[in-house]
């Protein structure tokens, strides 16, 4: 029974700490919290601050060594020479009217982008439009630019990460890019949404680099996110592509256009080099940076033969889209011209050999595309091919947008060219021949 009283008791205290106090007498005591001035340590206090004045000084030294580096950066830059031809003694043509010309569109400028292959090639298929159609038809390069990009991330993907990435491309890109998407007039597609309506892909590229290696990096490979995103980049700084659009009064769509107003057959053209990294007299892969997809369909032939495709296409009224070097003494913005000077090596000595020396070297390399609009003999036997060019240097001179190659250049310094296959049917029938008797004496052995 005592048992059963004791219980409820002992809980009533527990629950109540106070209730067992004797009647009267004071609650413990109970601590307060307050906030006060944070402490502070003077002597502490007094070595940080001379710690902080001692760091100041530091640092305004520092910056006054590097304004000082600075200020003479910037006036060497400004009393900067490089090494160029002088000019005194050489024939010159007397601008674009001393060639006969082939016709092609006014010049346009690239601005700052990497997108020469595709303004140069762009142009030389205007060309082809109206030398086969009789038809101007002024064409969009960004419209091909943008796909490119597109076909890039794609092939990052494909390649996890281990391909070349950059603005660049190869002329043969453009109808690549065209039998898969069609194409646009220019009107139909600026590429730019910037105000003053010059083309600036500097930020643009650099965000979808990040992005792509950052994918790389992380071991992504979505394709399908990875595409929607650097399309959402793209239509960002260039403008999302039409589906559809009008044009002469009637609703066309890329592929329409293609078909019927471009109306050329890419197994038409083909592309030539020469090098000694392939057998001559095949088909071979151009090796360079900017051919990402590996592209093997370039006929490679001697110099000899490859300079007189060219000669023979431009002198026979064609044009041709071709690209190579333009990092020499002998081309010069300011003057238009692009020669070879005898300090470099005499014409006479430009041969198959001097030429792959610098392939090799890597002194000759795919910078920069360009369209071949016309051809001309100055009197001290020099041929001379009329360049319409998309680059900045070519708006330094007195021509804008067109350079002046002579001969020993073009041989030396160029490295591929598209052409019509009508005009090099006998160089394609001897790389068939080649090539099947090759395949039977694999056969064979």
């Amino acid at each position: 029974m005592r048992t059963k009283i004791l219980v409820p008791v002992l809980l009533v205290l527990a629950a109540c700490p106070l209730a067992g106090l004797a009647a009267g007498s004071r609650p413990p005591h109970r601590d307060r919290a307050v906030y006060l001035p944070k402490q502070k340590f003077p002597v502490l206090e007094e070595m940080k601050k001379k710690d902080e004045e001692q760091r100041k000084r530091e640092r305004e030294e520092t910056q006054k060594i590097l304004d000082e580096i600075d200020r003479r950066e910037k006036e060497k830059k400004e009393h900067a020479r490089e090494l160029r031809l002088d000019l005194t003694g050489i024939e010159i043509p007397d601008g674009p009217g001393a060639f006969h010309q082939a016709w092609h569109f006014p010049p346009t400028p690239q601005y700052r982008t990497g997108t020469c292959w595709s303004f140069s090639t762009t142009s030389y298929f205007e060309s082809e439009i109206k030398r086969l159609h009789g038809r101007e038809v002024k064409l969009s390069e960004m419209w091909t630019a943008y796909w490119e990009y597109v076909e890039k991330a794609r092939g990052w993907v494909r390649y996890r990460g281990r391909m070349h990435f950059g603005e660049g491309s190869e002329g043969n890109a453009v109808m690549r890019i065209w039998k898969k998407y069609g194409v646009v007039p220019r009107s139909a597609y600026e590429g730019v949404l910037a105000e003053d309506g010059r083309f600036d892909h500097a930020r643009l590229f650099e965000n979808l680099r990040d992005f792509l290696h950052w994918c790389r990096d992380n071991d992504f490979w979505d394709e399908e996110v990875i595409v929607t995103t650097v399309r959402a980049m793209l239509d960002r700084v260039m403008g999302r592509p039409p589906e559809s659009f009008e044009w002469d009064g009637r609703t066309w769509t890329p592929r329409t256009f293609f078909e019927e107003v471009v109306e050329l057959n890419p197994d038409d053209y083909v592309c030539l080099m020469s090098t000694m990294k392939a057998p001559f007299w095949t088909h071979a892969e151009f090796e360079a940076p900017d051919n990402w997809w590996h592209d093997s369909s370039y006929v490679n032939v001697p110099l000899d033969e490859w300079f007189g495709a060219i000669r023979r296409a431009i002198e026979g009224g064609y044009t041709v889209a071709i690209g190579g070097d333009v990092s020499e003494p002998g081309l010069w913005g300011t003057h238009d011209i692009a020669i070879v000077p005898t300090f470099d090596i005499p014409g006479d000595y430009i041969d198959q050999f001097s030429r792959e020396l610098r392939i090799s070297n890597g002194t000759t390399q795919d910078d920069h595309g360009i369209h071949m609009v016309g051809w001309t003999r100055t009197k001290d036997g020099h041929e001379w091919f009329l360049i319409k060019d998309s680059n900045r240097s070519s708006r330094l001179g007195k021509y804008k947008g067109y350079y002046m190659y002579r001969d020993d250049y073009v041989r030396l310094k160029m490295l591929t060219f598209t052409v019509h296959r009508d005009v090099v049917k006998d160089i394609l029938e001897k790389v068939r021949e080649t090539e099947e008797k090759a395949a039977e004496k694999a056969v064979q052995d």
